[in-house]
């Protein structure tokens, strides 16, 4: 960053970390212990749309490294597309086993980006419920490298902000969490929500 860029209060963008994904089996231990909410089984990569061949290809090359997994017998991804034009890849692990779900989110983020897809990566999630059944997402924020709760309520599209800012607190040791609130975009939609 240049002194320039320093004077007009530019910074420097945040380079993608991957590997900060793997701080997540961590904070969902923090987050069954501190607040009662225990993993869902379901991740998802979203992106912005794209179309054609290559990505056609790089689909099918993340499910056939997916499916290599033989002591898993292979797990399918579901591709879908929001009502918002975003595209989702998801996978589904056993609830117990956030290990092998962040592993394959990782592995669906590394096959994107390693293709060139990089530039369309916009976030990971990787959902959480309680015993009321409040639905919670971890989202990791690809362009920022860092991680925000996410946690819709039922009935439309509203936020339980207090929660959010909560949970916010309770992982400040386990994840990178992003400081700017107004980056905390809602996810409207997203799978497993």
């Amino acid at each position: 960053m240049g002194f320039l860029d320093a004077l007009l209060g530019r910074t420097k963008p945040v380079k993608p970390d991957l590997d900060q994904l793997f701080g997540l089996p961590s904070a969902a231990i923090t987050l069954e212990a501190a607040a009662g909410f225990k993993p869902t089984g379901t991740g998802s990569v979203c992106f912005s749309s794209a179309e054609g061949g290559a990505f056609a290809q790089v689909q099918q090359d993340v499910q056939a490294l997916l499916d290599a997994d033989t002591e898993r017998g292979g797990i399918p991804i579901e591709s879908s597309r929001d009502d918002y034009g975003y595209s989702w890849m998801t996978v589904h692990q056993p609830p117990e086993d956030i290990v092998s779900l962040v592993n394959d989110v990782h592995a669906i983020n590394s096959a994107l980006e390693s293709t060139g897809f990089g530039p369309q990566l916009l976030c990971s999630l990787v959902n959480f419920t309680d015993a009321q059944n409040r639905p919670l997402a971890l989202v990791y924020i690809y362009k920022r490298g860092s991680f925000y709760p996410f946690a819709p309520k039922p009935g439309g599209e509203r936020r339980d902000n207090a929660l959010e800012l909560e949970i916010k607190a309770m992982l400040g040791n386990d994840l990178r969490i992003e400081q700017d609130l107004t980056r905390w975009f809602p996810v409207w939609g997203a799978p497993g929500l």
